[in-house]
């Protein structure tokens, strides 16, 4: 889910919400914490940024429904308790050094990493990769590229263990430079497939990638940090699991997807490579 999508499915939870309420704007906007034109902004659809994380919380706290419902991870609005309990929001500022994220991971050391990435994964990223999608993104470009390199030492090392697994069809559509890669040229696309090709081939087997028929599996964005916590990725924010159910729950999804890969770790930076070896010229079909 892009955050296009997102944003438009919290938009039109959060007019239910208001419609439910039996509340003007402006005591809508009280109850939750916010001014007026504030909550006029979020209705409106002019930006597809969503509200501070403290404005999510206070939201589904006053109308007594779920964050995964509010931002459209889940058709139930109530969570049990146990969940609701468990369940954390945290955001993902600049700076990948000083994030909570970097933090986990170090916690994680020793155990197994589960990673689906929401595109390319970061530390198979080439400096002109990292340069245009923060551009896009419009993200601190040091900070992404700080993100990579602390990823890449962190697989260097002798007790890392971490799977990631994608669709097959994310790495098909950068080789032919469509999405948000058509603008990147095709000596970059190039040379991108063949540096994630030299890091698969260095870091297996504590790093392994498996990739997935993205039309038979669907999987949004979340990362395992062992049996500690889960964090799943919605755009600006991760939404944090920490208890040991949902945990096993997302564990037993990963598993699945790495049943159904089509290329399997051992295979997936040959896969790389052929891809590398074709012509695809900028917005091929």
């Amino acid at each position: 889910m892009d955050k296009r999508d997102l944003s438009t499915i919290f938009r039109d939870r959060l007019k239910l919400l208001l419609t439910r309420s039996d509340l003007n704007q402006s005591a809508f906007a009280t109850a939750v914490g916010i001014d007026r034109s504030a909550l006029s902004q979020l209705l409106s659809g002019a930006s597809t940024r969503l509200p501070r994380a403290e404005t999510l919380l206070n939201i589904a706290a006053e109308f007594k429904v779920s964050l995964d419902w509010l931002l459209g991870l889940s058709q139930d609005e109530v969570l049990t308790g146990e969940i609701r309990e468990s369940l954390e929001i945290e955001e993902a500022p600049d700076g990948f050094d000083r994030t909570l994220l970097a933090k986990w991971h170090a916690e994680a050391a020793g155990t197994k990493i589960r990673y689906v990435p929401a595109g390319i994964p970061d530390l198979l990223r080439t400096e002109a990769l990292v340069d245009y999608e923060a551009g896009i993104a419009n993200k601190s470009r040091q900070a992404q590229a700080g993100g990579t390199q602390y990823r890449i030492g962190y697989n260097r090392r002798p007790e890392t263990d971490m799977e990631v697994c994608m669709p097959r069809h994310t790495l098909e559509i950068f080789a032919r430079g469509l999405g948000v890669w058509d603008r990147f040229p095709e000596a970059d696309r190039r040379q991108q497939l063949l540096h994630m090709a030299t890091l698969l081939d260095d870091l297996y087997p504590t790093f392994r990638l498996f990739l997935y028929d993205g039309r038979m599996r669907y999987s949004i964005p979340y990362t395992i940090f062992g049996p500690y916590r889960a964090a799943i990725y919605v755009g600006d924010m991760y939404l944090v699991l920490n208890a040991t159910q949902p945990i096993q729950t997302l564990i037993r999804h990963f598993d699945n997807l790495i049943r159904a890969a089509d290329i399997n770790a051992h295979e997936s930076a040959a896969f790389a490579q052929r891809l590398a070896g074709m012509s695809f010229p900028s917005g091929a079909a």
